[in-house]
């Protein structure tokens, strides 16, 4: 078994997890490959396996890996759709972070995990992605989404217009500081903070969530994934916001954006102790009376 691991900088406090992480791979006998960046900055920090390989890119571990372990939060696993794309190896995120909806593993279960891996104890979701096009090519062949596409304003600028139409059909014009189009992986990030529903991650939807708009009675709404959206800006600003989850691009307001769902799909590893109801109750504290606390 050959697994992949990727992560960013981190603090001293986290130094330990990672550590035990390495152990573990060990003890179970499991070939370990380590993105090149995060193997310079952790290979004087931590004990390493000897003869450990290092991959830099999709090419470089595509066909390398049957697994790959993100270490640290949500937006550490999000950065890892750039290495995997349409390869199919699945992923599971260990947290180091805070809230962790994707990246689900504590780090206090670190060994149980990975033994669950080794004993191919655990489920694949398959998880849909949203894809961004433009005249302009934007984020080039990583112009993917596993959360979110957000069209914004820049910081500086007054509340935009945004005319959304569906498979060339008008939606609405939508007078807000921006849009959020979703996934139901999605659908507990950004989406979720302005007020948009929980989509079950099965469920082939997608949601367009406006952010902050002056119209009160402009409310969120769930879409079929099938569709193509298309969006015009109008706006005094001649430049405006594009998010392809952690990714930023700024464009001129005469750039019409395309959205549709991506021709891959992503493979989250669910153990079998775990299920999705599961980690809502408990990242949401449903059913916790917070006045304990």
């Amino acid at each position: 078994m050959k697994i992949a691991i990727y992560g960013r900088e981190f603090n001293n406090s986290v130094l330990p997890f990672v550590q035990e992480v390495f152990n573990a791979l060990e003890h179970y006998g499991i070939e370990t490959i380590v993105h090149k960046e995060y193997n310079e900055f952790i290979e004087d920090k931590v004990k390493l396996p000897a003869n450990i390989e290092t991959f830099s890119n999709y090419l470089e571990l595509r066909d390398h890996a049957e697994i790959l372990i993100s270490l640290g939060g949500d937006g550490t696993l999000l950065d890892t759709l750039a290495l995997i794309r349409d390869s199919g190896i699945p992923v599971i995120g260990i947290n180091f972070g805070r809230l962790g909806f994707l990246a689900s593993i504590n780090k206090n279960e670190i060994r149980n995990a990975i033994e669950a891996l080794v004993n191919k104890q655990y489920s694949l979701d398959k998880r849909t992605l949203l894809n961004v096009e433009s005249k302009h090519h934007l984020f080039g062949d990583e112009n993917f989404a596993l959360n979110d596409i957000t069209i914004h304003r820049r910081d500086n600028t007054a509340m935009m217009i945004i005319h959304a139409y569906m498979n060339d059909e008008f939606i609405n014009s939508y007078w807000a500081d921006g849009l959020i189009i979703a996934t139901p992986t999605g659908s507990t990030a950004y989406s979720l903070s302005c007020g948009g529903p929980i989509i079950f991650p099965s469920a082939q939807n997608f949601v367009i969530t406006p952010i902050a708009p002056h119209n009160l009675n402009v409310r969120p709404v769930i879409i079929p994934d099938d569709v193509t959206l298309r969006f015009e800006v109008e706006a005094r600003s001649t430049k405006f916001l594009v998010s392809c989850d952690s990714r930023t691009a700024t464009v001129d307001r005469s750039v019409k954006i395309t959205v549709n769902k991506a021709a891959f799909h992503v493979n989250l590893i669910r153990l079998n102790n775990e299920s999705y109801l599961t980690t809502l109750r408990n990242k949401l504290l449903w059913g916790i009376d917070t006045r304990n606390y």
